[in-house]
């Protein structure tokens, strides 16, 4: 059986997030195997290196699938962008060996959060970028940075209260990137709880407003309690980059 690796970019502003669900066709992962079923006539399941909320996008998500078709990796690439959805994107198409796993194998990632601090609408950028509308300040921002980078226990910056696994993980980097009235922020770690880009991103821009400090950050860290830590970030701002194995 092959074992076949896909790179994908995706509009996620339509969807109901990666994951699929019983109560609901609409997600990224569906489409995905409602239309390899159909290309290869057997029943595909697609695993992805993680599981984008509803409305999140994607430039390098990573999955694969298991197939006996004896399609080439051009004629599935072909195929696939002749039938998927225009918001979706086949970047690249791969055999890979037999053990690989998009989600178990990965060893770091890169999420950016995308923010607007002018007053005008971002008219043609609003599904891809948080309007704040607010200017920031960026230094306290970058104090804040320095505490969250590391190994910590995350368990605040969790959406999920009940996670029974360990919610300790690695922050290789944040990075602030500000030009004109356009902020990203960059996070490469081993691995992400659920919402915690969106929920860091939510508490670094309450610092960059002067509603949190930024020497704050090691008490968040240390309650391990989701309401201590600040808000959650709109999903439209979020992109999943790139995966490392």
């Amino acid at each position: 059986m092959r074992n076949i690796k896909l790179i994908i970019r995706y509009d996620g502003t339509r969807y109901n997030g990666w994951q699929k669900q019983g109560n609901t066709e609409n997600t990224i992962q569906g489409k995905l195997e409602q239309l390899l079923s159909k290309m290869t006539g057997e029943e595909i399941e697609i695993s992805g290196s993680g599981r984008t909320d509803s409305g999140v996008h994607a430039i390098g998500q990573v999955a694969n699938f298991r197939t006996n078709t004896s399609l080439s990796l051009e004629e599935i690439a072909a195929y696939m962008q002749q039938y998927l959805p225009k918001d979706i994107g086949i970047v690249k198409v791969e055999e890979d060996k037999e053990r690989f796993h998009s989600r178990l194998n990965a060893k770091k990632k890169q999420y950016d959060y995308r923010i607007y601090l002018g007053k005008e609408n971002p008219v043609f950028e609003r599904n891809y970028i948080w309007h704040l509308g607010e200017e920031l300040q960026i230094e306290e921002m970058e104090k804040a940075i320095s505490y969250l980078e590391g190994t910590h226990d995350f368990k605040s910056f969790c959406g999920n209260k009940k996670m029974k696994k360990s919610t300790v993980r690695t922050v290789e980097k944040i990075r602030l990137t500000k030009q004109g009235n356009y902020v990203t922020l960059s996070f490469i770690g081993d691995g992400f709880l659920m919402n915690m880009v969106r929920i860091l991103t939510g508490t670094l821009v309450e610092v960059g407003l002067g509603k949190k400090k930024a020497e704050e950050m090691p008490t968040i860290l240390e309650a391990k309690r989701r309401e201590v830590a600040g808000m959650m970030a709109p999903a439209q701002g979020l992109f999943l980059m790139k995966v490392w194995y």
